[in-house]
């Protein structure tokens, strides 16, 4: 498998002029309200972190409540899809577990196109100075690994202002095309095709939690939305509940 450099990868996307204007490809509509909204997701390690991330971002760039989220947990990037309909953290019964399927961790969202830079922007600055992820030396392997989601993938305009947002905030990863089931790699990212890898959403006990590092001790506001939306009737499947059955036991 080949894994691109940042500048081979763009070479095959736009020209330097065009990377230089590209920001500019999406207009702005009067309201983000206007406007047709796109899928995709972020993956960066571990998704819980991710997601909080993610749901500060929704309410800083577009303004969104806490009944607008749409930042959600899930499994995306393996060849297999689901199984059975399902794709499942792991559990006791062995039921479409994600990484048995080529899946990674990811956080799954529904944005403007407009404003996709501005969550790039976002998601390229979890990685440190070096282009690690905040988990790079703890959690590691394929269910880890980096991967960001758009329609269109590669040949997407989207794929450029990701590229774009990186050069931005110090340029600090490669990229390289997703091709499913891909590896681990520091410091490299791989872009999927969101018709091709679609995300799977995650169990409900995954849905904004706590981090787990020093200071992502969440506010029972933040913890309380995955409840809320299930109680509005939003499905976050039938899969097993953790490794004992329980949901502490399977993370």
């Amino acid at each position: 498998e080949d894994v691109a450099t940042r500048r081979s990868f763009l070479a095959g996307l736009a020209t330097a002029s065009t990377l230089a204007t590209v920001a500019t490809s999406f207009p702005s509509p009067a309201s983000a309200d206007d406007e047709e909204l796109i899928d995709c997701y972020f993956g960066c390690g571990c998704f819980w972190h991710v997601q909080h991330e993610f749901v500060e971002a929704e309410r800083k760039i577009l303004g969104r409540s806490d009944d607008q989220i749409t930042s959600r947990a899930g499994y995306a990037g393996g060849k297999a899809g689901a199984l059975d309909g399902k794709v499942c953290y792991h559990n006791a019964g062995n039921v479409a577990d994600y990484g048995k399927l080529g899946h990674a961790e990811v956080v799954s969202m529904r944005i403007p196109a407009s404003k996709f830079y501005d969550f790039a922007v976002e998601y390229c600055k979890l990685f440190d100075k070096d282009g690690f992820r905040p988990d790079q030396f703890g959690d590691r392997g394929t269910e880890y690994r980096n991967l960001v989601g758009i329609p269109g993938g590669k040949s997407s305009a989207l794929a450029e202002l990701l590229v774009k947002a990186s050069v931005d905030t110090g340029d600090k990863l490669d990229f390289a095309v997703g091709k499913g089931d891909d590896r681990d790699v520091p410091k490299v990212s791989f872009i999927m095709d969101t018709s091709e890898y679609p995300s799977f959403m995650g169990e409900q006990y995954h849905q904004f939690h706590d981090g787990f590092a020093f200071g992502e001790n969440y506010p029972n506001s933040y913890n309380s939305l995955a409840s809320a939306f299930a109680k509005k009737g939003e499905d976050f499947g039938k899969c097993p509940n953790g490794m004992m059955g329980i949901g502490l036991g399977g993370l």
